[in-house]
């Protein structure tokens, strides 16, 4: 309505400026006095600028039938859309001019001006493998998502635009969380074009979250092959796949095809620490006891971890706490000033109920990099060495504010998983979960943990204090409400594992 009002005033004042223009040129004096072959000719000035305008039209009109005529001349001559494109060259520089328009405006944002645009386009050009696509766009920046969907399913009907229109849709069920169509979306996108390397990753995410290890096989063959994938990666991603399937193979009971699946997964990637376990799992199984402890002593080279303890601990698991002690010199001595082999000497001698030794094989690791699993083994030792209760207390107080130690962490979100898996289950990303100490962070507890301290302190005071005699004859708590007593020591690290039993002398002999 405004904008129709301003045009209305715009005509009005440009009629009044060309009147007032004529009315001056009629009043002026003067004029334009042209000689023809000996014959004079005087103008006025109105009729002056009239002969101007005129003469223009005419020069213009001259070179239009001029290339009207050229086409004509290419028409006779055997071009038979000569003509045809003689006329159209108007429309197309329109249609071009809206075209390139709608871009800049898609490009600034503008999505109900990309279509107006678009549409504008598709007038004049009549290219629907063009406009369209600048429709279904411009559709989902304006939030108009059953136009977008609409002319992406108009892409599909056509070879050219077909993987466009494909991939449009599949970013919609995407959006949607629909993950059946959207992985058969994935895969026929796929099929269309084999190389495109967005289509590829979303194939293999969406294949590895519905466990189609099978498939993922295949898609990250294929990335290798098409070089969007270096080699090493493949190598290792294609290990990861192995494994997976190889725990699902597990869930069904089918022993060999278990076995041969984690053996490729660890012969993939040996410092894969959950291949390497399975696969020595089926050397044991097979006994094969050799090759189970050759591979966990060069996993455990690569990164100590307590999963590989706790397969190493398997393969004997009848032995005595001093037998097993000698046969963990094989991992113990391929990483000694590791943390996770201090750990696991001391949980070692724990079990031995030699708690000196414990003492000496875990050093200064409470102190200086302490983490729940290091100060509960030093609370352990203590309470075994026949420590007071308030020195267990204080040790097992600091557990609560120290690190957990290293855990499966995502690279991508940090997102902190109970065990390995092939994705995150946070941000779904494919291979990124890494062994690792999180970072600490600031933990407010009601009551504060800081108050610990003090609280042991007060038990001991309460413990030394005279006038406490009269409640002597009260009934005491259980040590083993606080921890277990000497001969049942060696269990204590078990609470380190956030509740998983994967500590070597689990498995000791009762």
């Amino acid at each position: 309505m405004l904008w129709s009002l301003i045009k209305i005033v715009l005509f009005v004042v440009a009629v009044a400026a060309a009147a007032l223009g004529a009315g001056y040129l009629l009043e002026s004096e003067g004029g334009v006095q042209v000689t023809v072959m000996g014959s004079e000719y005087t103008f006025g000035a109105l009729q002056s600028v009239i002969a101007i305008i005129v003469l223009v039209l005419v020069v213009w009109l001259l070179l239009k039938l001029l290339s009207l005529l050229a086409a004509v001349w290419r028409f006779l001559n055997g071009d038979e859309t000569a003509i045809s494109r003689y006329f159209d060259r108007s429309r197309e520089r329109k249609g071009f001019n809206a075209l390139s328009e709608g871009l800049m405006a898609l490009a600034s944002g503008e999505g109900r001006v990309a279509m107006t645009k678009a549409a504008k386009a598709e007038k004049y050009l009549r290219k629907p493998e063009l406009t369209n696509l600048l429709v279904a766009q411009a559709a989902e920046m304006a939030g108009d998502r059953r136009k977008a969907e609409e002319t992406y399913k108009k892409l599909v009907t056509q070879d050219a635009t077909r993987f466009v229109g494909v991939r449009g849709i599949l970013k919609q069920k995407l959006a949607d969380g629909d993950t059946e169509t959207a992985l058969k979306l994935a895969e026929k996108a796929f099929d269309i074009k084999p190389k495109h390397e967005e289509t590829q990753d979303v194939l293999l995410r969406l294949q590895a979250k519905v466990e189609d290890w099978s498939g993922a096989r295949k898609t990250l063959s294929a990335k290798l092959k098409y070089s969007s994938l270096p080699r090493d990666v493949h190598k290792r991603r294609d290990a990861v796949l192995a494994l997976s399937e190889a725990r699902d193979i597990l869930a069904d009971e089918s022993s060999i095809e278990v076995q041969e699946k984690a053996i490729e997964a660890n012969k993939l990637s040996p410092d894969l620490i959950p291949a390497a376990v399975m696969a020595a799992t089926s050397y044991i199984r097979q006994d094969r006891k050799r090759l189970a402890v050759r591979l966990l002593k060069k996993a455990w080279e690569v990164q100590p971890h307590p999963d590989l303890a706790a397969a190493f601990a398997s393969i004997e698991p009848d032995e005595t706490p001093s037998e097993r002690i000698k046969r963990f010199a094989v991992l113990t001595r391929a990483k000694p000033e590791d943390p996770e082999t201090r750990m696991l000497l001391a949980e070692l001698h724990i079990a031995n109920e030699d708690f000196p030794e414990a003492r000496r094989a875990l050093g200064d690791l409470p102190e200086a990099d302490p983490t729940a699993r290091s100060v509960t083994l030093m609370a352990a030792i203590e309470r075994g060495e026949g420590a007071s209760d308030a020195v267990v207390r204080g040790w097992l107080a600091k557990a609560l504010t120290v690190s957990r130690g290293p855990q499966w962490i995502c690279d991508n979100c940090q997102h902190i998983h109970a065990e390995w898996a092939p994705f995150c289950e946070n941000c779904e990303s494919f291979d990124t979960l890494a062994w690792k100490t999180p970072p600490m962070t600031e933990m407010a507890m009601p009551g504060g943990v800081q108050m610990l301290p003090l609280i042991v302190g007060a038990l001991e005071d309460k413990a030394d204090d005279p006038t406490q005699e009269d409640l002597a004859d009260e009934p005491e708590i259980e040590d083993a409400e606080l921890l277990p007593d000497d001969d049942e020591a060696a269990d204590a690290a078990r609470t380190v594992n956030g509740g998983s039993d994967t500590s070597p002398e689990t498995t000791k002999a009762g």
